[in-house]
């Protein structure tokens, strides 16, 4: 079946009214509709309207806690620890950026402990969130929730897909925005394929006995496959120690098993360092040589297939350009979010009514 098209601002409403059917109040389904909308214009479908879903069933199986306020368990002013209390991600982690962001524009750095919040979504968001206020932030994230990616050397998952993120803010230039799971895709990708039944790039996956497929398939049926890491044990080391820092030294939960409902809903935690580069040097030395660098970078001969040399953050810039009319989505995510409504809301209209087509 063709994908459907629909406007951002048709999306926008169409999510609000779900979310505050589900129970959240304005403020938060704004904040859900802003986020998972935004995922899907930067071209992270992964990311985006697609996890309703499964939030859906994490409300309905009580792992989701709609309304939530961040709980602060410690704060000495340039280290704080922060309790989501199982809250809606797109909520309580905003809630915890702008308590860090205040705190790093009072003591110039701020590094922050979240735990126990609901799915986060795309942590390029957060980033995104503290270069607005002039900050540059760094995210170690991880996740507890049914195991989809193995070890480097091993056949079976043992953690998630564990994302690493930047954000560098620029005056006159675009801010660079790194932000990437650990795995070779991310799960949300794989998601994507499977409702449109292709197959995964090469390198991305292993079957059940650990032999390499492209077939997103081993993710969703049994027997059960695994995501790999990116660049081999490059990947996976990063992901061990976004694990460490965003789970265990935060409190969270690592993404050993803890019980037997680890499907039924998402986990995450994140270790942020939030800090001010106009107090670390000279702003301005800083903002020429970045310009220059970059410069110098760009200058370089195009490889053959390459239509352009691209700075992190680029390709969410492109595709916000791409969409800003219209976002594709497939009709098998159309269906689940249509179900997922009728579970909320049968006074919903289908998403599907309100796609352009």
């Amino acid at each position: 079946m063709p994908d459907f098209r629909i406007h951002p601002d048709a999306l926008h409403r169409w999510v609000v009214d779900l979310f505050r059917a589900a129970g959240s109040n304005a403020t938060e389904a704004r904040l859900a509709a802003d986020h998972l909308v935004a995922a899907n214009l930067t071209g992270h479908d992964s990311h985006g309207v697609g996890m309703i879903p499964k939030y859906v069933t994490a409300l309905m199986n009580d792992k989701l806690k709609l309304n939530q306020t961040i709980e602060v368990v410690s704060d000495s002013g340039t280290m704080l620890t922060v309790d989501a209390r199982r809250g809606l991600g797109q909520s309580v982690t905003f809630q915890a950026m702008e308590l860090a962001i205040a705190h790093a524009r009072e003591h110039g750095v701020c590094v922050m402990g979240l735990r126990n919040s609901h799915h986060l979504g795309r942590v390029g968001h957060w980033a995104e969130q503290a270069m607005a206020a002039g900050f540059v932030s760094i995210h170690f994230t991880s996740a507890n929730t049914n195991h989809v990616v193995a070890p480097h050397g091993g056949a079976q998952a043992r953690f998630v897909t564990n994302p690493f993120t930047v954000g560098i803010p620029r005056t006159g230039r675009d801010p660079l925005l790194l932000d990437f799971a650990t795995s070779a895709i991310a799960l949300g990708k794989a998601r994507v394929a499977y409702n449109k039944k292709v197959p995964v790039p090469p390198g991305s996956l292993i079957d059940s006995e650990g032999r390499p497929t492209n077939d997103p398939a081993v993710l969703y049926e049994s027997p059960a496959g695994a995501l790999l890491t990116f660049a081999g044990h490059k990947g996976y080391a990063l992901a061990m120690v976004c694990e460490m820092l965003g789970a265990a030294l935060t409190g969270g939960d690592t993404s050993r098993p803890v019980n037997e409902e680890m499907a039924l809903r998402v986990f995450n935690s994140m270790l942020t360092i939030v800090f001010d580069p106009a107090r670390i040097g000279s702003l301005g030395a800083f903002e020429r040589e970045a310009a220059a660098f970059e410069d110098w970078v760009r200058s370089s001969t195009l490889a053959p297939g390459s239509d352009a040399i691209r700075m992190p953050g680029d390709p969410e810039r492109e595709a916000r350009k791409a969409r800003v009319n219209g976002i594709a989505i497939d009709a098998q995510t159309v269906a689940q979010l249509d179900n997922a409504a009728a579970r909320v809301s049968k006074s919903l209209p289908p998403l599907s009514q309100v796609a352009e087509g």
